[in-house]
């Protein structure tokens, strides 16, 4: 099934010169208000099809969430940037190997965190890479002044009531 991006959005992606590792995704409000200032940066666990000009299941519903849904933690948002554990792109059978990290994704996932205002752990509730979990908490734990939320589960597999609560690192 193919996903699009909200209407109210645009996209832009950040991949690898190789295209193997998609580091990051902007979504920003193509028409923000003067009270649209904060960013979200969204951690989940790896890429699958979305880019510039695609969705795909997860990413849509934190557009939708983010942007649409009136959840008081994202109020005044106009940006989202959605970055991951491990950059490999890869849609089924995923697994947590260190080269599916990606070269250049802790750069990536450190500046995005440190661009935010909040950090939603999007992982889901259950996290089998203990080893990579601790590396992205110890670049949460550097951050001071941010808000921290963990959705409930993971985003292809949500729903938008009570998705999100407090995340202790």
């Amino acid at each position: 099934m193919i996903y699009r991006h909200i209407d109210k959005v645009q996209a832009q992606a950040t991949f690898s010169d190789c295209t193997k590792y998609r580091y990051r995704l902007d979504i920003s409000l193509k028409v923000a208000t003067d009270s649209d200032t904060k960013i979200v940066c969204a951690v989940m666990q790896n890429p699958s099809v979305a880019n510039s000009k695609i969705a795909d299941k997860s990413v849509q519903f934190l557009e939708k969430l983010v942007f649409t849904k009136g959840i008081p933690q994202f109020s005044g948002v106009r940006k989202l940037i959605v970055v991951n554990q491990f950059a490999f792109v890869q849609i089924n059978d995923f697994s947590g190997q260190d080269e599916y990290i990606g070269p250049e994704n802790n750069l990536h996932i450190g500046r995005a965190i440190s661009e935010s205002d909040i950090i939603l752990v999007a992982w889901g509730s259950s996290n089998a890479y203990e080893a990579r979990k601790s590396k992205i908490n110890a670049m949460l734990k550097a951050q001071s002044g941010k808000s921290f939320l963990q959705g409930k589960s993971h985003p292809s597999r949500a729903g938008y009531v009570d998705y999100v609560s407090g995340y202790s690192i």
